[in-house]
């Protein structure tokens, strides 16, 4: 997997400069649509920790695999499965981004990226988060959204399976519409997650391993 791919998930700086590629239209809300975001943003702020297995498909089309941890708010954690020598981490409102094969680490503002939105306190995807699109198949929904102030952030569209409503999925498009997809699985809720994982040690400065 090319680094590039990790960097498309996390909508990293380098993808903020073009903020009109990522313009849309103002989308009218049917009772319909309001209803479904009501009972999307209730379903996400019951849900306070999350882990699982992930599959994500990059760009390019290259696949990898790993686990993830999630406690809201503010705390995600996505370790690779060997040999990609990658890992996300997010604390105290930092994503931090290691690369192992270059000894190379990033630290960008959670608030600038679009997966801030599914870690805030309280979700709510009305006002600072405008809704984008809703569609509908069946036994699925799903609904793209981005900050409204900072289109150029990237966008994010939350896939869920219905009755009953879970997160199954979600993709986050940058700037150059580069699209990098987040598939869930054997997912749990509602569990005890070790504040650990949410806690970067430099390697660089002598702290180990994370």
């Amino acid at each position: 997997m090319q680094r590039r791919t990790f960097l498309c998930l996390a909508a990293l700086p380098a993808f903020v400069g073009a903020p009109a590629a990522l313009a849309q239209p103002v989308l009218r809300l049917s009772p319909q649509d309001q209803a479904d975001i009501e009972r999307i943003e209730a379903y996400l702020n019951s849900i306070r920790t999350l882990q699982a297995r992930f599959q994500q498909m990059a760009p390019d089309g290259q696949l990898s695999q790993g686990s993830v941890w999630l406690a809201r708010p503010g705390h995600l954690r996505f370790q690779y499965d060997p040999p990609a020598p990658y890992l996300l981490v997010t604390s105290f409102g930092q994503l931090v981004y290691e690369d192992r094969s270059i000894n190379q680490i990033s630290y960008i503002p959670l608030s600038r990226t679009p997966l801030g939105i599914l870690l805030a306190n309280r979700v709510s995807l009305t006002g600072a988060v405008m809704v984008t699109g809703i569609r509908r198949l069946p036994g699925q929904i799903q609904v793209s959204m981005m900050r409204t102030a900072a289109p150029g952030e990237g966008s994010l569209t939350l896939i869920f399976s219905d009755n009953p409503l879970a997160l199954r999925e979600w993709t986050i498009v940058d700037a150059q519409r580069r699209a990098t997809r987040v598939t869930l699985y054997d997912v749990q809720t509602g569990v005890r997650i070790n504040p650990g994982l949410f806690t970067f040690v430099d390697p660089r400065q002598g702290g180990g391993t994370n």
